[in-house]
């Protein structure tokens, strides 16, 4: 387990060095325990909220396997996955994760993790406005998407 949290240290840590996102590293890990998918932050350097270590990672694996589906692989993390890659996680059907901070000691350095989850769970209604407008036309799609696969 140890290596694993050491690799996605050196990847966080070569991001930092490199001024291309925060301190964040990532590994994807098969059930051999052979590490198929790495990543770290790269916010900066793709000018991509999205590019987080963990969503990186997941690429890498993806593309490793030529797959979307990573069942049976576990993710390590250098910090707590915040909510979207945790969305990540899930729609990649891993099923373990072990991370190494949390976003507690996150928000400590600057991070908003925190923020996103008080707002999942109802704490900041200022920050953010949602509202589901009913849309016809949106569900036809959804229909139509259901009507072709099955």
């Amino acid at each position: 387990m140890q290596e694993y949290f050491k690799y996605a240290i050196q990847e966080a840590n070569y991001g930092v060095i490199n001024n291309e996102g925060g301190p964040f590293g990532a590994v994807v890990v098969n059930k051999n325990g052979k590490i198929i998918g790495v990543g770290h932050n790269k916010v900066l350097k793709n000018n991509d909220p999205t590019a987080h270590a963990e969503v990186m990672a997941i690429r890498d694996a993806c593309k490793t396997l030529n797959a979307y589906d990573l069942t049976d692989c576990k993710i390590y993390s250098t910090s707590e996955p915040c909510p979207m890659c945790l969305s990540a996680i899930i729609w990649a059907n891993i099923k373990e994760i072990y991370y190494g901070t949390d976003r507690l000691e996150v928000s400590k350095i600057g991070f908003r993790d925190d923020l996103i989850y008080n707002i999942l769970e109802g704490k900041q209604k200022d920050i953010l406005t949602i509202k589901k407008i009913t849309n016809q036309d949106c569900q036809n799609l959804l229909n139509n998407y259901k009507n072709t696969i099955y």
